[in-house]
């Protein structure tokens, strides 16, 4: 990075439906948490794909409806092509949901890389295919630069093994399997942030609730992860958007013996048709199922159970977490749900009042960085997340030490 020509990290953040990217500056140091440049192609397989970007309003696009990831892909390449202005990409980081029981560290991209990768994606097949695919495409396009894979598994490696082993023989383990926890990247941000916003109670017991379409806590003492809901896959732990988390494998055994449900249908049922969308026939996103808690007859019912299950088993995971931790000192929300719906915020504090959690209405109603009042024995905040800084960081320091 001593080229005199001003260079950039660019952070791909491929999902299922969206392709988010960001632009950094790489030879700032210490690196800025704002981006160059930021936007995304969200509703990929959709009926109406948008794209929007820092300097540019949400605009509907047009994608090929054969290879509609292919096509978003290429769009954000020209568009990134056309702010260069001179300057020149020198690194592509990747979010990768799973590493397995191998990638623990930002690792450099090869062909090898993306085909160990590529037989994770039955542990994460919502997530695990897309980053691979850019990976592919942009090894032939943009051959001459360098591409890093960042996980989302690699934060919570510090957890103790009675964490991470699942209660199956002990030759499961020796295979592979094992608890491996998700989100890595966001909270380890958090790791970053909490301390310079709230001082050395961060380093203390502390929870963190990212609650986006897929969600999870992690419960972290002295900045890192001792406990997660997320286990060997992402449907553990907390009810999502369409995902069910954690759920009885006997009900699983009844749908495929007794209900004559395919492994593909099981699949299906379980990453999305069931968790809010599932429950309240109405919608994955909170802000929308809320709206319908008033509605007469049936439709008000399942809204009112959906939102009341997605709050429990909110309540439920943080107090299994503040069992392992041995009490709270601070708690906080982040990610789209817990950034930004002040009535989720409101109804998880309500139920965790045996915490001593004391909300300040007016704070949380306009998403203030605390929302606890002064005197909460728990302190409550809201902090937006920043997976992408976490990424291009990372490969900003993997490129300096080469």
């Amino acid at each position: 990075m001593s080229n005199s020509q001003p260079s950039l990290i660019l952070v791909l953040n491929c999902g299922s439906s969206s392709i988010k990217f960001a632009l950094f500056d790489a030879q700032a140091r210490p690196l800025p948490r704002k981006p160059f440049w930021h936007g995304k192609v969200q509703g990929i397989t959709g009926p109406v794909p948008e794209y929007s970007d820092s300097g540019t309003a949400q605009q509907r696009i047009h994608l090929d409806h054969e290879h509609p990831h292919t096509a978003a892909l290429a769009l954000i390449q020209a568009r990134i092509v056309a702010r260069l202005d001179g300057r020149r990409i020198v690194a592509i980081a990747h979010r990768v949901v799973h590493g397995g029981s191998r990638y623990f560290e930002p690792t450099l991209v090869t062909a090898g890389t993306i085909a160990e990768l590529r037989a994770l994606i039955p542990l994460a097949p919502l997530h695990q295919p897309f980053p691979l695919k850019a990976m592919s495409l942009l090894f032939e396009q943009w051959p001459g630069i360098v591409q890093v894979a960042c996980f989302d598994t690699a934060f919570h490696r510090t957890e103790p093994k009675v964490e991470q082993i699942l209660p199956l023989p002990y030759s499961a383990w020796e295979r592979g399997l094992r608890r491996y926890g998700f989100h890595g990247l966001s909270y380890d941000y958090m790791s970053h942030v909490l301390p310079e916003r709230h001082g050395d109670l961060a380093r203390g017991r502390t929870i963190v609730a990212h609650l986006g379409s897929g969600a999870s806590l992690c419960a972290m003492q002295n900045l890192q992860s001792v406990a997660t809901t997320m286990g060997f896959s992402a449907l553990d732990g907390l009810m999502m958007g369409t995902r069910t988390g954690s759920l009885d494998p006997g009900a699983l055994l009844y749908l495929m013996e007794i209900e004559k449900l395919s492994l593909e249908e099981v699949g299906r049922t379980l990453y999305n048709q069931s968790g809010l969308l599932g429950v309240s026939g109405i919608s994955a996103e909170p802000r929308v199922v809320v709206m319908h808690e008033a509605d007469p007859g049936e439709a008000g019912e399942r809204a009112r159970i959906a939102l009341a299950l997605y709050v429990r088993r909110i309540v439920r995971e943080i107090g299994a977490l503040v069992a392992v931790l041995g009490g709270l000192d601070l708690f906080v929300f982040t990610a789209g749900v817990g950034e930004h719906n002040a009535f989720v915020r409101e109804r998880v504090c309500r139920d965790l009042a045996f915490l001593d959690i004391k909300l300040d209405t007016d704070a949380n109603a306009i998403d203030a960085p605390v929302i606890s009042t002064t005197d909460s024995r728990v302190l409550v905040a809201v902090e937006p997340t920043n997976e992408e800084w976490v990424a291009a960081r990372y490969t900003q320091e993997l490129m300096s030490a080469a």
